[in-house]
């Protein structure tokens, strides 16, 4: 296996390097297409300098004030460096979607953040106009008067987008929820939130660990408990979640207790005891509508047990699946999300096993197919913490959902939505770029000269111009309006003034109206009441 930054090492260094592998590449393909150049890396600019003289035509397409994925190794000069090397340029700096009132935010924001720093090449002002319907509404809105409490933003949130969708008009795929970061909670304060007044929403997060999905963590569980012969022994509260989501409706508390009498820590064997032996009172704490639903789960697992015959384990999880939770009563009937999560699953382990299949058959032994030891290999390895095969359906999500992602996942889908939410935008995580003490992706970027040390007003500016990227990203994918979520204590319950924060209210001086007084965001027990602030 071999991941992504290898692939293009080796080609770059042995499959370019050699001739006829060179010739063979740029004598088959005579026209080439290159979008988001400048979110490309070194290499792939090197490659396309390469090949430029071999094409009969070629058309290179950049954003100037893109370059998101620097900390991925993304090098946006590179990009402006090609454009020299193409007959003709084309700039086009007219917006057809986004309304007046945000084509002048981009503007101001731009104007702000960036103040007397002189522009690089690829961040060279820009007279941008706006053809966009004007709806009179402002750029930006927020709640006057801000929030205490990181919960209040998120009901405020909630009821904002229960506005726009019932009484506004505005369908509910148009409307994007963003925060620096989507964490377990928030995500599921969000959709939990917006379920309950029948609103559908959809979330996507590329970096979160497949084992880290309660779908997936379920499946895993259970795959243990139907192989013993592999002694990969699930914990108690991994075999109580498991039981949580497969068992319809099995609250955590009683899910606990199940866990608790059907699988004891003092018990050496895997195995899952029935319901029937369970104490009296333990079985009408849990009660017997439960009880028979975990019974099926149960019979069917030892009945694979008994069988004699052992599936792949991307077979087992899609009959366990089919057969059972995706069934009335158990946990996966309507959960599209679980599906989706059981669906990866699956790929991932049949990717597994058929890039290894091959190699493992040497090893082999009667008693183990080489199918089913990958499988045993595989429930090890993801349970070390491996990320699973990409997953190409997850970036598709349902066109009539609000979606919920972090702010870089969302500009990376390249799409446009009506209303945008920004959320938390007193946090650092705006700002803040990722920590890569080993993989810096300025100082080992070409661009930058060899010796010259990393200084902290490097660092500063760099930041500076990170954001100021993102929020342009951001408001250019907008049609009508961001509205801007904010609280004094954070998700982690600290004070926050982070720089995005600082920004707005920098705007909001400059508002026209507000003098030199301005809104400085104060604590608030109900903002949602009060009405708005339109910057």
């Amino acid at each position: 296996m071999i991941d992504f930054s290898l692939q293009i090492e080796l080609f770059s260094r042995h499959i370019l390097a050699n001739d006829w592998g060179r010739a063979h590449l740029f004598r088959n393909h005579r026209h080439l297409i290159v979008d988001n150049a400048e979110e490309g890396t070194a290499a792939a600019h090197s490659l396309v300098r390469q090949w430029l003289p071999h094409l009969e035509s070629a058309l290179i397409v950049m954003d100037e004030d893109a370059g998101l994925r620097l900390f991925l190794g993304a090098d946006p000069a590179g990009a402006a460096e090609l454009a020299a090397l193409c007959a003709d340029a084309i700039r086009l700096d007219t917006c057809y979607f986004m309304s007046p009132q945000l084509g002048e935010m981009t503007r101001r924001v731009d104007r702000a953040v960036r103040g007397r720093r002189p522009a690089s090449a690829t961040t060279l002002p820009t007279a941008f106009a706006c053809a966009g319907e004007d709806l009179g509404l402002p750029a930006f809105q927020m709640p006057q008067g801000g929030f205490r409490y990181y919960p209040q933003m998120i009901r405020w949130v909630i009821d904002q987008v229960e506005r726009l969708v019932v009484h506004g008009g505005v369908e509910a795929g148009s409307i994007a929820i963003i925060a620096p970061f989507v964490s377990d909670a928030l995500r599921f304060s969000l959709q939990t939130g917006l379920d309950a007044r029948h609103i559908p929403s959809a979330t996507h997060r590329p970096s979160r660990a497949l084992q880290d999905e309660p779908a997936a963590r379920c499946l895993l569980t259970l795959a243990a408990l139907a192989h013993p012969d592999w002694h990969i022994r699930p914990t108690q509260p991994d075999v109580a979640q498991a039981l949580m989501l497969a068992v319809d409706p099995l609250d955590p508390i009683r899910a606990a207790v199940l866990a608790q009498s059907a699988f004891p820590a003092t018990r050496p064997a895997i195995e899952l005891g029935r319901f029937g032996d369970l104490r009296p009172d333990r079985q009408q704490r849990i009660t017997y509508a439960i009880g028979e639903a975990y019974e099926r789960l149960r019979d069917w697992l030892y009945a694979y047990r008994a069988g004699g015959e052992l599936l792949p384990l991307d077979q087992f999880f899609a009959r366990l699946f089919g057969e059972v939770l995706s069934q009335p009563g158990f946990g996966f009937h309507a959960d599209l999300d679980a599906a989706r999560v059981a669906n990866q699953l699956v790929d991932s382990a049949r990717n597994f096993r058929w890039a290894l299949e091959d190699t493992s058959l040497a090893e082999s032994s009667p008693d183990m197919p080489p199918a089913v030891r990958l499988g045993r290999d595989y429930l090890g390895l993801i349970g070390s913490g491996a990320l699973g095969a990409l997953y190409y359906p997850g970036w598709q999500t349902p066109d009539d959902a609000v979606f919920i992602a972090p702010a870089y996942t969302f500009l990376m889908r390249n799409r446009a939505v009506d209303v945008q939410f920004w959320l938390d935008i007193g946090s650092t995580g705006w700002w803040e770029r990722l920590y890569q003490p080993l993989t810096h992706p300025y100082v080992l970027s070409p661009q930058w000269p060899a010796g010259q040390p990393w200084t902290e007003l490097d660092e500063f500016t760099s930041r500076q111009e990170a954001m100021r990227r993102l929020l342009l990203s951001l408001m250019r994918r907008t049609r009508r309006q961001v509205y801007l979520g904010i609280s004094d204590y954070g998700e982690n319950g600290l004070e926050q003034r982070g720089a995005l924060l600082n920004l707005i209210n920098r705007l909001l001086l400059q508002n026209e109206g507000l003098g030199s007084t301005g809104v400085s965001p104060r604590p608030s027990l109900d903002a949602a009441e009060e009405g708005f602030i339109g910057i």
